[in-house]
């Protein structure tokens, strides 16, 4: 299994913001056939070092990985996040 996690910092971390974000995030629940497990997680310590959210998916293979990275659901997450991100980090590991 493969484990892909996500970082988000937003240009604008205010609560509204960080709210639409989780909804959009969380609104691929169920839609994308290969995801085995998604999660989305709020920072709640909120320190300079900190990122605002975690997504958190877990798929079968690395194959898996790749058909959720181009389904056509993502690709609209990648938009809504290109707007909005100030930055973002990535680490997929196997498990």
């Amino acid at each position: 299994m493969i484990k892909h996690i996500v970082f988000f910092k937003l240009k604008d971390g205010n609560q509204q913001n960080i709210t639409k974000t989780k909804d959009v995030l969380l609104s691929m629940e169920g839609k994308i056939p290969v995801v085995r497990h998604l999660e989305v997680g709020v920072d709640v310590i909120r320190s300079d070092r900190s990122y605002d959210l975690s997504l958190i998916v877990e798929v079968d293979s690395l194959e898996d990985l790749d058909l959720y990275q181009v389904h056509p659901v993502h690709k609209e997450i990648i938009t809504y996040i290109a707007q909005v991100k100030e930055s973002v980090v990535v680490v997929d590991y196997e498990f």
